[in-house]
């Protein structure tokens, strides 16, 4: 089997919050306007990104992984009983739905699904931009229960402006949502699975309003500081020579920087594979053994465990995730 970097074609999601900077700015096609998220790398049944390049493209990424999971994924992977990871452009025109997601033992027993812990990065951000990030100081789940019911939801909410480079760190039971003029990448678990608690009383096309999930996103949302919040983000020992985002029980997602005096090395090893998310780029490329691509700002990599050494050389920014 061979193995080198994969060139991801994403899929397009359409929702009534989203714009059109993904295509205007990152090269992405979609037969609707709102392009709200593109997904990057992406292996779901009926959302699944398909290879774009060299030997196998055309596949849809589960069947190439399905011909040796243990081999192409890597033995990190080996205690999840699904692709580990979702990852996403995000374009926000317009202010998301106050959510919040489950932790996996309360989604596999409602759900029948894992639950969600996720990071974002700003990538940019209009002047004032703001998102939610918890809750007020002081506030508690039975207070905010109170709100709901008298419709005072968005006064319990602490918002949080936000500006490029910036990280988000949202581990399951975190109240948030993405405001409007802010584009992230986001990296989760595999799950889709989110429980509104407020959405403006938007209408959809339809005329209807989107569904709420109150009852259970009371159940699952949790109050944490910020040091119970970056312990459980840097909970897995890490070493890099980038920045290091997160390093989590689920993932560890690393930023690095390159030029041409300075170009990033990565290695796939046995223990998993590496997604590359291209943030920027500038006359780079990315090179495995024998294998040279121009790479561009809005593409996505899956380099499968095994392959060896990766090389970014030119002017370039990416996000790299591996699983834990």
């Amino acid at each position: 089997m061979k193995k080198y970097p994969m060139l991801m074609r994403p899929v397009s999601k359409e929702i009534i919050w989203g714009g059109d900077k993904l295509k205007r700015e990152y090269n992405k096609t979609a037969p609707f306007d709102k392009l709200a998220e593109s997904w990057e790398l992406s292996v779901r049944n009926n959302e699944m990104c398909i290879i774009d390049n060299g030997e196998y493209a055309g596949v849809e990424i589960g069947t190439f992984i399905g011909r040796d999971p243990v081999a192409i994924l890597g033995s990190n992977a080996e205690k999840y009983d699904r692709f580990p990871l979702l990852i996403k452009f995000i374009d926000a025109n317009d202010k998301l739905s106050i959510q919040v997601h489950p932790d996996n033992e309360y989604s596999l027993e409602h759900e029948g699904e894992l639950g969600k812990t996720e990071m974002w990065y700003i990538i940019d951000a209009e002047p004032g931009a703001k998102l939610v990030y918890g809750l007020t100081d002081g506030c508690t789940v039975e207070e905010l229960a109170e709100a709901v019911e008298s419709g005072k939801t968005e006064g319990k909410m602490c918002y949080v402006e936000v500006k490029p480079g910036d990280v988000y760190f949202i581990p399951s039971g975190q109240v948030h949502a993405i405001g409007a003029g802010i584009l992230i990448a986001e990296i989760q678990q595999n799950s889709n699975i989110t429980y509104r608690v407020y959405d403006y009383e938007r209408r959809q096309a339809d005329g209807s309003l989107r569904q709420l999930h109150t009852e259970k996103a009371l159940d699952v949302i949790k109050v944490r500081s910020e040091d119970e919040i970056n312990a459980i983000r840097f909970s897995v020992p890490c070493e890099s020579s980038g920045e290091i985002l997160c390093s989590c029980e689920y993932f560890t997602s690393v930023k690095y920087k390159a030029c041409s005096e300075l170009p990033i090395g990565l290695t796939a090893g046995d223990d998993s594979f590496i997604s590359i998310l291209v943030i920027d780029a500038d006359n780079a490329v990315i090179m495995s053994d024998n294998f040279t691509l121009p790479i561009a700002k809005g593409e996505s990599y899956f380099i499968p465990a095994g392959t060896g050494e990766v090389v970014i050389d030119g002017k370039a920014e990416i996000i790299v995730t591996t699983v834990n």
